[in-house]
């Protein structure tokens, strides 16, 4: 959508739309209906938002120890000591963190890649944050490293690439059961299916 698509809309009201426009998930006529809710808001609400939006750009930062998305260092997860510091789940996105602690099946620690190896998208090992991962697991204290990748091509040679990277070491590395549809997302999956495929990984 363009300025031009907007005839009749104000500058200003335009540039909203587009930019809601740019927002995952949100077409034209859904960016159109969220603009005009915007300008309907009171004052104070609409300021709201904006504040919100700002304070997220502000002081949302990685975790030094898990690559998640926080605004404390290190994250709730990662400073917890209840949780099981011999375990290390790796995902693609912050997303999938909170998909899988709504099972509560899982009392360990994560990693956040936050992207997949895909060379036909020139994103090689060095683009995600696969160098984070490596140096956690080199004083011993980590027992296995489960992998929990979407079951998509890029997300299975991640997955291939890390076991690779383990081998010969002290590391369990195991995967979860595929009682997850292939070219799915963690995201979407249900608290169950999410729970069954935890409690059947299997060692790569």
């Amino acid at each position: 959508m363009t300025l031009e698509h907007l005839p009749s809309a104000a500058p200003s009201l335009a540039r909203l739309i587009q930019e809601l426009n740019k927002l995952p998930g949100i077409g034209p006529k859904s960016a159109q209906r969220l603009a005009y809710y915007i300008i309907r808001l009171p004052d104070g609400e609409a300021q709201d938002l904006a504040d919100a939006i700002n304070a997220v750009k502000q002081s949302i930062i990685f975790c030094r120890e898990c690559q998640n998305l926080t605004d404390a260092n290190p994250c709730s997860v990662c400073a917890n000591a209840q949780r099981n510091r011999e375990q290390i789940c790796v995902v693609e996105d912050p997303l999938d963190v909170l998909a899988l602690e709504r099972t509560h099946c899982y009392r360990g620690l994560y990693h956040v890649l936050h992207g997949v190896i895909s060379p036909l998208n020139g994103i090689g090992p060095d683009q995600i944050k696969l160098k984070e991962l490596f140096p956690r697991l080199s004083d011993g204290a980590v027992k296995e490293v489960v992998i929990a990748t979407n079951p998509t091509l890029e997300g299975e040679a991640t997955a291939m690439y890390i076991s690779r990277h383990l081998a010969g070491s002290n590391v369990k590395v195991t995967h979860l059961a595929r009682g997850l549809p292939v070219g799915g997302s963690l995201e979407y999956s249900d608290e169950l299916t999410l729970s069954r495929a935890f409690q059947g990984r299997q060692e790569v």
